[in-house]
């Protein structure tokens, strides 16, 4: 299994991040990508997948909610970080209009920056949208056919948005929100419907503990050892074996990142 979005840079995990590696290969993880949102966050993760070759691996890119801190400099930064071979793809990036933590034109042209890097490194794109579907895929629509690949990271939209995301030839990871009675009723029908050469899964530790899980753990932190539970649930959902849905994401996962 690989883990496609992991916040190993986040201050929860600084007590014992070595332990959260090797309990991810314990279970039966073979790599993660560390998420980069930031221009700090992007270096972080960047010195940290070095230090396990082969295992870890990232991403380099500013989040929309951090899109009012990118200047003049950030293109060159992130181009920089993006040129050492740890890095896998370009992002976290996209648009957010449920916080707008930075304005909706502050997040576009961000978006946009980090689309054109994309294509001039030819990296694939690791994507955040939320409550912004149309713009968002208007935005992606001209510049798709000259990237090679594009995930719609924490997938939570409707199935009108999923259709959009397909007809673009976008990828979906699912995380433990599918795990969540509260709000993930939805997506458990809407997961059939994606290709298996489409869906990747990922835990976006340490966000969204999978919250079905039984038994509960004591910490609220999600980690990448709990990937095999979301997988679980994905593949009952799609009624799958677990060893087959296993497979097919993995394999798909080493071919979007060019593992």
């Amino acid at each position: 299994m690989i883990d496609i979005g992991v916040n190993l840079t986040n201050p929860r995990f600084h007590k014992d991040c070595p332990d959260v590696i090797a309990n991810a290969q314990q279970a039966g993880l073979s790599a993660l990508i560390i998420t980069g949102t930031d221009l700090t966050t992007s270096a972080a993760a960047l010195a940290l997948a070095k230090t396990a070759p082969g295992f870890l691996f990232c991403s380099a890119g500013i989040h929309p909610h951090d899109a009012s801190a990118f200047d003049s400099s950030s293109l060159a930064r992130l181009r920089q970080l993006a040129l050492s071979p740890q890095v896998k793809a370009i992002g976290e990036c996209g648009l957010d209009f449920n916080r707008n933590y930075s304005t909706p034109a502050e997040q576009e042209f961000a978006f946009v920056q980090q689309l054109e890097l994309a294509v001039e490194l030819q990296l694939p794109l690791f994507m955040h949208e939320r409550d912004a579907n149309q713009r968002f895929i208007e935005l992606l629509t001209p510049y798709r056919a000259q990237l090679p690949n594009a995930v719609v990271h924490c997938f939570t939209g409707s199935e009108r948005d999923l259709q959009r995301c397909l007809e673009l030839d976008l990828h979906i990871g699912i995380t433990g929100w599918i795990c969540d009675e509260r709000r993930g009723s939805e997506l458990l029908n809407l997961v059939k419907l994606i290709p298996d050469n489409r869906l990747m899964i990922e835990t976006d530790a340490p966000y969204l503990l999978p919250r079905s899980m039984r038994p509960k753990p004591k910490s609220s932190r999600n980690e990448p050892k709990y990937l095999p539970y979301i997988a679980q649930t994905i593949a009952a959902a799609r009624e799958q074996s677990l060893d087959q849905f296993i497979a097919n994401t993995e394999k798909t996962s080493q071919a979007f990142f060019n593992l």
